[in-house]
């Protein structure tokens, strides 16, 4: 039997990356996914990758989720395709870079919207949902979360940092209902924004993988497996944590 046959799994942002890594993986450990992405192009893509595959997805976009009420609409619209949610998998996110004494005001309001409120807004919506059998969380959060971002960083280190620590809480709240919610901190990964960056700016990437102690980048793939891992029940006694990802970078 699969990992995650016929689990109800909600993920964020599927339209690329990590969301379309997880799409393909989740769907291939038999879960009935239902994806979302402010991306049209990009979520359809992701479906007939997942149809190509030989799974099935079922994607709703555009979807903005730094709006409540935009969020809410998914969250029902999501759970009534297959009448539950077992897993949400909070994966979206969309951070403003710059430097802090140019760091704009609405660049700030964003980051937090994208990083950070999205995050609790589908949390919130999805929660009655989950309370009713019991279920999985899981936040996408960030190695800048807690050791920082580096330069231009300051509104996404704060809002990772912000999702580490709504976790934690949350696995409180979540216990007495059957409810696990944990965290995953990536490093650096390659996704496309990343990869695109770092071909305009190659001074600028390569001492990223200095820290590293395996020396590469992280893929989409490595964040994947472990939110898979997460999802199941062979981790059915994780909860509250944050799981680092990111190749031994903050390890020393």
């Amino acid at each position: 039997m699969k990992s995650l046959e016929n689990k109800v799994v909600l993920i964020t942002g599927t339209g690329s990356g990590q969301g379309r890594e997880a799409a393909l993986r989740f769907t291939g450990a038999g879960a009935l996914v239902v994806g979302c992405d402010i991306n049209e192009k990009g979520n359809r893509e992701t479906r007939e990758m997942v149809e190509r595959a030989g799974g099935s997805l079922v994607t709703m976009e555009p979807v903005n989720l730094s709006d409540p009420r935009q969020a809410e609409k998914w969250i029902d619209e999501a759970a009534a395709v297959h009448g539950r949610i077992d897993v949400l998998y909070n994966n979206a996110a969309a951070p403003h870079f710059a430097e802090f004494d140019e760091f704009p005001l609405d660049g700030w309001q964003f980051t937090m919207d994208n990083e950070l409120n999205l995050v609790f807004y589908a949390t919130r919506f999805a929660w009655k949902y989950l309370k009713q059998n019991g279920g999985v969380i899981i936040n996408t959060a960030s190695t800048a979360g807690i050791t920082g971002s580096g330069y231009g960083g300051a509104a996404h280190a704060a809002a990772k940092a912000g999702v580490i620590g709504f976790t934690k809480h949350m696995a409180l709240e979540g216990a007495r209902h059957g409810i696990r919610v944990v965290a995953i901190s990536p490093g650096v990964i390659e996704t496309p924004g990343f990869v695109d960056w770092a071909k305009a700016n190659p001074a600028e990437a390569e001492p990223l993988l200095a820290r590293n102690l395996i020396p590469r980048f992280g893929k989409p793939r490595d964040i994947a497996g472990v939110a898979l891992f997460l999802a199941s029940a062979d981790a059915d006694y994780i909860t509250g944590a944050n799981i680092v990802v990111d190749g031994g970078r903050v390890s020393w």
